[in-house]
């Protein structure tokens, strides 16, 4: 089969594309000329390309490099940018800086893949000291080009939808900034503008709060196994996880916030409650049902029973932990977990019955929704929008952004009530649950195989007829990390099935066979990074069905 051009194989697909003759070649003459308001591009631009190709890219009123912003360009919305490429000059325009960051990742796909990669093999990560020796020959092996061709063409891109993202759960366990910082790069070569982190969960807390320091001096650190675990699993023994901890500092997540700021990606917190709170019930046990229980970090996988109590002090730790939240993530978006919340113990409690009668409620269950309530308000109230995940479509208070997981009904539904709604169904974007049917793979989530054609083929998607309904924002794929303990795991699990959700994301539904054959180019781009992926079947088959029912 013949190589495509690289303007043939760019992932994802753009809008449209028109092939031009000729080529342009970037050499140590190349200038950058940004118009206001393009200088974050064009810095970025040259961040990205220097380390790689030695090139100084200065700046210069005749570079031939344009990057121009055009807010008259108003069909091109706030990600949308036009590239021309002629032998002569390049010119990169868009109606807003954010469209230029995203054509920026374009111009790098166009060069040659070595153009990745810093000389220095700085892609490499938690790499092997073997990996790094490796990657150390080849650079000694490596001359570096003093000339880099794009192909001539015109590219007009615009995304299909507004919300492209990556969910990484850093509570079962924790993964370094470094590693953090690097998933950014991968996220914003293939246009995807969210990173979710799941901060905080039953088995760990992973962000300083200064008024409660015990979150992460206690909560952060996870003892050995006291119960049945799944065997064989990535940080488990037979009985459980295994001992772990980890925590941010807060200069190590607003760099990460500036970091994804610069490439286009904006870093959205979650921090869980009512339930899956049981890190911060073992620092905080007076913020329980059962104030004067002594509790772990919890030690086994699953839903814990443990759930937040409902009383005046819960309301003030509530605040005082989002009020942090929002001075380190500017996100418009904060992510309140809510799912999972078991209501035995509100049952039991006198405090919670309390708290009901004082409400005007029907029942402890309806503690869930009026706490969310509450800490929802508290984030309008300073303008930003609460975020959730909908085990149904009915459940979320008002003005809550819904992601529905569980049934694709669920997205109608809510969509119905007026929320608006990321699609996260967990049998076309959970990236924890095995890719193939192969024996002897590594350990991986039960659950139903969700293989890279399914996750091209998506769900489709939601309508309603309702008045007041609300919007699909877009999608985002979850990695949970109960099987994922290391960088390298990550790799494996996201790639490359979130390529397939990013090409879905950005340019709507795409042929299979156009698909599988950009990403067999594009594979030679993941290579050169480094990245650690799964095979990629030379024909994946049709998707296969559900091994196991979906853990509740």
């Amino acid at each position: 089969m013949p190589v495509p051009r690289r303007d043939q194989a760019l992932l994802p697909r753009p809008t449209r594309v028109s092939l031009r003759s000729g080529h342009f070649t970037f050499d140590a003459t190349t200038a950058l000329h940004a118009t206001p308001g393009a200088e974050a591009a064009a810095d970025l631009l040259r961040d990205l390309l220097r380390p790689a190709t030695g090139l100084p890219l200065p700046t210069s009123p005749s570079g031939t490099v344009t990057l121009a912003v055009d807010p008259g360009l108003r069909g091109l919305g706030r990600e949308g940018y036009g590239l021309t490429v002629s032998p002569h000059s390049v010119l990169l325009r868009a109606a807003h800086p954010t469209g230029l960051l995203r054509g920026v990742q374009t111009l790098r796909q166009l060069l040659p893949e070595e153009a990745l990669v810093p000389v220095t093999g700085g892609h490499l990560g938690h790499a092997t000291e073997r990996e790094r020796e490796r990657e150390r020959e080849r650079n000694r092996e490596r001359a570096r080009p003093d000339r880099w061709d794009l192909p001539c063409t015109e590219i007009t891109d615009v995304p299909h939808r507004s919300w492209r993202g990556l969910m990484i759960d850093v509570a079962r366990h924790f993964h370094p900034v470094d590693t953090l910082r690097r998933h950014v790069d991968l996220l914003a070569l293939h246009k995807l503008n969210v990173l979710h982190l799941h901060l905080t969960d039953d088995q760990g807390w992973r962000m300083p709060v200064a008024a409660y320091p015990r979150l992460t001096t206690i909560g952060a650190h996870r003892a050995g196994p006291d119960g049945a675990g799944p065997p064989g699993a990535p940080g488990s023994s037979r009985r459980g996880p295994l001992p772990h901890a980890g925590a941010y500092t807060r200069a190590d997540l607003t760099g990460l916030v500036d970091y994804a700021a610069r490439r286009g990606v904006t870093v959205v917190p979650e921090v869980e409650m009512p339930g899956h709170v049981r890190a911060a019930l073992a620092a905080y046990p007076h913020l329980g049902n059962h104030p004067d229980r002594v509790l772990d970090v919890w030690t086994r996988w699953g839903v814990c029973d443990t759930v937040l109590g409902v009383h005046d002090a819960v309301l003030d730790f509530v605040r005082a932990v989002l009020d942090e939240v929002m001075d380190v993530f500017p996100s418009p978006y904060v992510h309140l977990g809510g799912d999972e919340c078991p209501t035995t113990e509100w049952q039991q409690s006198a405090t919670a019955r309390a708290r009901v009668a004082a409400e005007g409620l029907s029942g402890p269950a309806d503690l869930h929704g009026w706490l969310l309530g509450r800490a929802g308000a508290h984030l309008r109230d300073r303008g930003r929008h609460p975020v959730a995940w909908a085990e149904t479509g009915t459940v979320l208070p008002p003005g809550f952004t819904a992601m529905s997981w569980r049934a694709t009904a669920h997205a109608a539904e809510a969509l119905a009530r007026g929320h608006d709604v990321v699609l996260t169904h967990h049998r076309t974007t959970y990236l924890d649950y095995a890719q193939d049917e192969a024996p002897g793979g590594p350990p991986v989530q039960p659950g139903p195989v969700v293989d890279l054609r399914t996750v091209h083929r998506g769900d489709p998607d939601p309508r309603t007829s309702a008045p007041g309904a609300g919007r699909v924002l877009g999608t985002q794929a979850q990695l949970w990390t109960e099987f994922a303990p290391t960088a390298a795991d990550l790799d494996r699990l996201a790639y490359p099935r979130l390529c397939a959700l990013a090409d879905r994301a950005w340019s709507g539904p795409t042929p299979w066979p156009d698909f599988t054959r950009r990403l067999t180019a594009h594979t030679r781009r993941l290579d050169a990074l480094g990245v650690r992926r799964h095979p990629t079947p030379a024909a994946p088959p049709e998707a296969t069905a559900a091994r196991t029912a979906p853990s509740p």
